[in-house]
């Protein structure tokens, strides 16, 4: 199939953007446990945070239950065991016993979006702290109310430099590094804050999930929040896509076009859309003129009181499009929303069991295709459209807290109660063509079957 898919291209029959995808796809499904990588943890507590940084995509931090954070160099190894295994020991640690360490658990551990110079870290000893990597001093620390349990920054902030924090107080606090003072604090939730996630599409939004049940989305500019998420509002299908492609000529298209494209598509050739939905939406909505329209969702009860999931938001995790986002929940369930409308997709994920008492670190694949879920001591691959379980991996002996995929290195990183950081990648097999005795050979060999002109 895919010498196939190599000719079509070849012939101009298969799309670059299409062939890409399917080439990501293709190393995605051949994912294993790594046995050329791995990462000499020096920390001795479970691991809570993994994340590489935007600029570089070299650099893995970490944060881990014993109030240490560590980074490590994913692409030169220190040290390499029998010739062949590289080993990555951490080339930064800060831990309890650094004059400015935290007491507690590091709940969190995150890049500044422009550069490797600042890292943050949260904690469950109230503090807020960002580092200098450079000289692993602390730059500023911010006192919080209660236990910190999610920290974060936006990837594609230009204007502001704002790291928000969700805690075990019920309010959203916004920190400031440029001024290292608190600029104001997003209040709606009844309950504490487990996660936080920016936009990938607007640099002002944020969304946070709350113990109570709730996802609210914010517009930092303005007071309350715009937009509170129900389970119950819901629509079946993707969104329609805004360019119609080739699709009827392209031999790896297989999938078909949905209800809701197909009745989307109808509605634009007999050009009744329009006046129809504007029929629909007076007649559903009680009320009239401007000013029910404007209401605040803060304001209404019925909406305010909407949830998300049967118990405690774990984990948030958008598309790199920006066009939907994924959540986790205590009652062990996994929602994709359309961003847009605010409604729940309706993708049916299969059962899984997911931990209850701690945030959770979710993973999308660039694509987006696939979405890795930290259940227990397992992590499942599911096709973000389907639901349905695309791969399984087993390697951690304890619970797996978080999971960062790189892009950059076609790889995923995982982290657990075990201590242990696990790399997973794309590494073909021994059997896959036979070798050569010369040492160059081999590399050669290696190097065109993995595919690494795809990157």
């Amino acid at each position: 199939m895919w010498c196939e898919a190599v000719r079509w291209r070849e012939r101009g029959e298969l799309g670059a953007r299409r062939f890409e995808t399917a080439a990501r796809a293709r190393r995605t499904a051949s994912l294993a446990l790594s046995n050329r990588k791995e990462f000499t943890t020096p920390h001795n507590g479970a691991i809570n945070s993994l994340q590489v940084d935007l600029t570089e995509r070299r650099y893995l931090l970490s944060g881990a239950s014993d109030g240490s954070a560590a980074i490590f160099d994913v692409q030169n190894a220190t040290e390499y065991e029998a010739g062949f295994i590289a080993k990555h020991r951490s080339i930064l640690l800060v831990d309890k016993q650094h004059e400015n360490g935290h007491k507690f658990v590091v709940s969190m551990a995150v890049w500044y979006p422009v550069d490797t110079g600042l890292f943050v870290t949260a904690s469950f000893d109230q503090y807020v702290k960002v580092w200098d990597t450079n000289s692993t001093q602390v730059v500023m620390d911010f006192k919080m109310p209660g236990k910190v349990y999610s920290a974060a920054m936006s990837p594609i902030a230009t204007t502001h430099m704002l790291i928000a924090t969700g805690s075990a107080d019920v309010q959203v606090h916004l920190c400031d590094i440029a001024s290292g003072a608190f600029t104001h604090t997003l209040s709606g939730h009844r309950d504490g804050i487990m996660s936080l996630e920016w936009s990938t599409s607007s640099e002002w939004i944020l969304m946070s999930g709350g113990c109570d049940g709730a996802i609210r989305f914010w517009d930092i500019r303005r007071a309350g929040c715009f937009l509170v998420l129900d389970q119950s509002r819901s629509q079946l299908g993707r969104r329609p896509p805004f360019l119609e492609g080739t699709s009827d000529k392209d031999p790896l298209n297989s999938l078909q076009p949905s209800s809701s494209s197909k009745i989307y598509s109808a509605q634009q050739r007999t050009g009744k859309s329009k006046k129809q939905s504007h029929k629909l939406h007076k007649s559903q909505i009680p009320g009239h003129g401007h000013i029910q329209q404007r209401l605040h969702p803060g304001l209404s009860s019925s909406q305010n009181c909407a949830t998300a999931h049967y118990g405690a938001v774990t984990g948030l995790r958008t598309t790199t499009d920006g066009m939907y986002l994924l959540s986790s929940g205590s009652d062990s369930r996994l929602r994709l929303w359309d961003i847009d409308s605010g409604c729940n997709t309706l993708v049916n994920f299969e059962a899984m069991r997911l931990q209850t008492s701690k945030p959770l670190q979710l993973a999308v694949t660039e694509d987006p295709s696939l979405v890795f879920i930290p259940c227990m001591a397992s992590i499942k691959a599911y096709n973000l459209w389907s639901g349905m379980t695309f791969q399984t991996f087993r390697g951690h002996y304890e619970p797996v807290n978080c999971c960062y995929c790189s892009a950059q290195e076609q790889e995923l990183y995982t982290g657990s109660n075990d201590m242990q950081i696990l790399v997973w990648s794309s590494t073909p097999a021994f059997t896959e063509m036979p070798l050569q005795e010369d040492d160059g050979k081999r590399q050669t060999d290696f190097v065109v079957d993995d595919d690494n002109w795809s990157d």
